[in-house]
């Protein structure tokens, strides 16, 4: 859009303010922006990943590698990378060149979450359910795993050991959701007795630790794009915005670490739950969808106060992400799994294209020019049409826009093949004018067929079926 076209009081504004749009594929469980905002990679109930070309709506491309719902999604600094994790136990590392499987990595136990190193896309960190997290490396051919602890570290005053007892209830505890810092450097760990644990990535080890909620579990963190800030979601229907500043010097020393509670924001008068978080581009807004509620709420950090409800569609929402660079906002339906979008409204400015320009409120008579309409010969029009004609359009190549990221970021080929660019798959043509609705398995034959590719994991971990308590042997062959 020219934006000479809009009012530039609408342009300075940095939050969306209505529903503008949707997008639909699947039922869509998460949604997870790159880091440029170009593509939007969203995860649904089936397993499959579609990513989203945010500047056409379209899609550019579909994943196949999940058989359960997709539970997180994790880019790469270059957006090269995605990493997915979901209910069937595995996460998947993804390269988008060529929407190939680099590494598998099979679990325990659903993975509740999954984090990418920011400039290491072979390391990544897993929580998983009900287990300890696991820092995994995967640039071996056999996955590393390196357990991290959930027992956070107490200060011991005036030399006392901690006592027996709570030593073992600190044992019990289990961690909720991990997340890097912006440098990679550290680990920071939310656990299910609402302690934030600081973790060494080298060594593994908590190096701090300090507790944030009293009477509840920590639910979800997210940083700001510069990683000065953090926002913590917990159970307690109370969220949490934190400086982390401490963690992103060179040299960090432990005791000089200092996490602080910064702002408190609630719905007093309602005492709502919220279901996500996410902070703005610029980390001057905190957002949250709300639990069994179909609004969104906008918090300004400078003062703590509520500067909008963004009134969504009738269901609740779930996953919400906000663009890295622009007031736009997507969201999850739970209940239809559509992606829909926040954004502001921007009513066009006619008079800008001419000073003699004026806008009416109804119609009047107009009195036109002498030569306005005049009739031009056919041959001169025929020749106008012919020369356009010879032109040769290229629709393949792609013009790289300069940007204040690293020119030599990945810029992920054009998908040409209209089937896989099919945003909706519920309807399908069996015959000239008749349409049919899609049966639940068709289309899914991949889910039965040829397996995909095993990394030296998932081959450790194949065991034979048990059966009663006792493992199945395989039936001898009767000759005749």
């Amino acid at each position: 859009m020219n934006t000479s076209l809009v009012d530039p009081f609408v342009l300075a504004q940095d939050y969306p303010e209505s529903l503008t749009g949707q997008l639909k594929s699947g039922h869509s469980t998460c949604v997870r922006f790159n880091r440029k905002g170009d593509f939007l990679a969203s995860g649904r109930a089936d397993g499959t990943i579609v990513i989203w070309d945010m500047e056409t709506s379209g899609v550019a491309r579909k994943l196949r590698g999940h058989t359960r719902h997709v539970q997180s999604l994790s880019w790469s600094r270059d957006s090269r990378y995605l990493l997915s994790s979901s209910q069937d136990w595995k996460c998947v590392l993804w390269d988008l060149k060529d929407g190939a499987k680099m590494r598998t990595v099979r679990f325990e136990a659903p993975v509740y979450i999954a984090e990418m190193h920011p400039y290491n896309h072979h390391l990544f960190v897993a929580s998983i359910f009900e287990d300890q997290p696991v820092l995994v490396d995967i640039s071996a051919p056999v996955p590393v795993k390196r357990q991290l602890p959930s027992a956070p570290k107490r200060s011991r005053l005036d030399g006392e050991d901690i006592s027996e007892k709570q030593a073992a209830q600190d044992a019990k505890q289990t961690t909720c959701i991990t997340i890097f810092t912006a440098l990679g450097d550290h680990i920071v760990a939310g656990t299910s007795k609402g302690w934030l644990n600081v973790i060494e990535t080298g060594s593994c080890k908590i190096i701090y630790s300090t507790r944030i909620c009293s009477n509840g579990f920590i639910i979800l963190l997210r940083l700001t794009n510069s990683g000065r800030d953090m926002v913590a979601n917990c159970s307690d229907r109370v969220i949490r915005t934190i400086h982390v500043t401490d963690l992103l010097q060179p040299s960090v020393n432990h005791d000089d670490i200092k996490l602080e509670v910064e702002h408190k924001f609630q719905d007093v008068v309602n005492r709502l739950s919220w279901n996500h978080v996410a902070f703005s581009a610029t980390g001057e807004y905190v957002t949250a969808s709300t639990y069994m509620n179909h609004d969104i709420y906008l918090w300004e950090r400078g003062h703590g106060s509520l500067v909008k409800i963004l009134e969504g569609p009738k269901e609740e929402l779930g996953v919400v992400e906000w663009h890295p660079t622009r007031p736009f906002l997507v969201a999850c339906g739970l209940v239809d799994g559509g992606i829909y979008l926040f954004t502001i409204n921007t009513p066009q400015r006619w008079s800008a294209l001419a000073p003699d320009f004026a806008e009416v409120e109804e119609n009047v008579e107009y009195i036109e020019r002498e030569d306005e309409f005049d009739i031009h010969p056919i041959e001169e029009i025929q020749k106008r049409r012919l020369d356009l004609e010879d032109e040769i359009v290229d629709v393949l190549s792609v013009q790289p826009t300069k940007t204040e990221f690293d020119e030599e970021a990945f810029r992920m080929p054009v998908l040409l093949d209209i089937v896989d660019s099919d945003s909706e798959e519920e309807i399908v043509a069996v015959g000239p004018g008749t349409m049919r609705r899609r049966s639940p398995g068709e289309g899914k034959e991949w889910m039965n067929g040829a397996q995909s590719i095993e990394s030296g994991d998932e081959r450790g971990m194949r065991r034979p079926a048990v059966a009663n308590g006792s493992a199945a042997v395989p039936s001898r062959v009767r000759k005749r």
